[in-house]
């Protein structure tokens, strides 16, 4: 009896002990996070790490809602207007119901201007939004570049319309001569500003001596600045620096609350350079606002832009379809208040990220249009690379070498022959093209030696004073 009660007593109190062990466990156990919640929210990870693969220049396509056969197909036989030899044979484009043209090779080029491109098979990209971020992840020295863009000018000229008016009478002072508007933006130190850039004015007033171009900037609405561009007043040329006024150059537009949200640091501005991402934007607000051409200031203009009406350049386009598979925003020609030009600026603020490499820029104007184009009451022309972009970023290289042999050779006079022919302007891909040098007998020194107005005086002489 005794050995019985013994037993119940030890299974009792192990029973105890294992009761205890178990809430001992309970509360002393340790939660381990999900990785997923580590560092923040995960989506933002995975957003931050999307976009660093993003930083490359490659113009690799966002990636659309659905991936369809149709759209894998259109990026593998996706190209440019050309960069190799053998692909230069000019590729018949849509014009309406117009009957298209036959395929011809480079050496039998007749064409003048190029043709119009009128429809896409682009599948219509997902909508984008910016990610939430808080007040203190603004940064620093992106406020001091928005203080700095803001508030150059005394605010009291601000209210009194300083922007405007001087704008309002650099164009009526030329408004007899002033045959076409040009608009350049550079929101760089003015020390950046060097001979690439005045090649690039030079060639706007050698086929527009009687057009005008305003530079939007802070650094060359300056004494330096107007140096720069004094030997050009010296010809009688109409060009002028005004610092912006960005209130009144988004004021009326969906980019007057984007930028509100943006001071007050609800926006994030990104890892992008913030300057480039503004001049997507200001371009923008400068055709709506008064209308013209705008132009990169690595564009070098060919012929004349007065019949160009509306009109925004394909970078790439699809071989099998012959539609666009990519628009971009470095030359752009709309009136003022052109109903598209509005559904761009409405998709940059509703759709503002600053950590991916042109999706405010040339993803945003060809998102935009492939969801408008063929709606009523959007009148607007697509050109084909030729017109604006007749080598691809990749092969830019190859407008700054001479030629080493004779299939170099060849090569130069039937490209230059195309570009001449085909195109308005030619794009030089800054990013790839900043440090190459121009080598002789290059078809951009050609370019240049046929559209310079300083074709007797050095050019380091004009930029020197810097």
């Amino acid at each position: 009896m005794e050995n019985k009660k013994r037993s119940f007593v030890a299974v009792l109190s192990l029973l105890l002990l294992l009761l205890i062990a178990f809430n001992g466990a309970s509360i002393f156990s340790i939660m381990i996070p999900y990785p997923e919640n580590i560092a923040g929210d995960s989506r933002n990870l995975v957003s931050v790490s999307s976009s660093l693969s993003n930083l490359m220049y490659a113009l690799e396509e966002e990636n659309p809602s659905v991936i369809s056969k149709t759209h894998l197909k259109l990026q593998r036989n996706t190209v440019a207007g050309g960069g190799d030899y053998t692909s230069f044979n000019p590729v018949p484009y849509s014009v309406h119901n117009v009957e298209q043209h036959q395929q011809q090779s480079i050496s039998l080029v007749k064409e003048e201007t190029p043709s119009v491109i009128s429809n896409t098979h682009l599948p219509l990209l997902r909508k984008s939004h910016s990610l939430p971020f808080e007040s203190e992840d603004f940064p620093v020295k992106k406020k001091k570049l928005l203080e700095g863009l803001t508030f150059m000018e005394p605010s009291d000229r601000l209210r009194r319309g300083y922007f405007r008016a001087r704008v309002k009478e650099f164009f009526s002072k030329n408004e007899t001569s002033c045959k076409v508007r040009f608009f350049m933006t550079w929101i760089s130190p003015l020390i950046s500003f060097g001979e690439k850039e005045v090649h690039s004015i030079e060639t706007v007033f050698n086929t527009h001596p009687n057009g005008c171009l305003l530079i939007l900037s802070n650094s060359m609405d300056s004494n330096r600045g107007r140096q720069i561009l004094k030997p050009f007043l010296e010809k009688g040329f109409r060009v002028t620096a005004i610092s912006p006024d960005l209130h009144y150059l988004f004021k009326n537009t969906m980019a007057e609350s984007w930028f509100v949200k943006l001071t007050r640091g609800d926006v994030d501005a990104g890892f992008i350079p913030f300057g480039q991402n503004l001049s997507n934007l200001l371009r923008l607000c400068l055709l709506y606002k008064f209308g013209g051409v705008y132009m990169d200031t690595d564009v070098m203009i060919l012929k004349s832009f007065s019949k160009l009406k509306n009109s925004i350049g394909a970078q790439t386009l699809d071989l099998g379809s012959k539609n666009w598979s990519r628009l971009n925003n470095a030359v752009m020609v709309f009136d003022k208040m052109h109903p598209l030009v509005y559904k761009f600026i409405e998709e940059f603020a509703l759709t503002f990220n600053g950590n991916k490499w042109g999706h405010n820029g040339p993803y945003l104007v060809s998102r935009v249009v492939s969801r408008l184009e063929g709606r009523p009451g959007y009148n607007f022309t697509i050109l084909p690379p030729s017109a604006f972009y007749p080598v691809n970023w990749n092969r830019v290289r190859n407008l700054f070498r001479g030629a080493k042999n004779e299939t170099d050779a060849k090569w130069l006079r039937c490209k230059l022959r195309q570009i001449r022919s085909q195109s308005y302007a030619v794009h030089l891909w800054n990013k790839q093209s900043r440090n190459l040098r121009v080598e002789e007998g290059s078809i951009v020194g050609k370019i240049l030696s046929s559209h310079c107005v300083f074709c007797n005086s050095s050019t380091n002489s004009i930029v020197s004073i810097q």
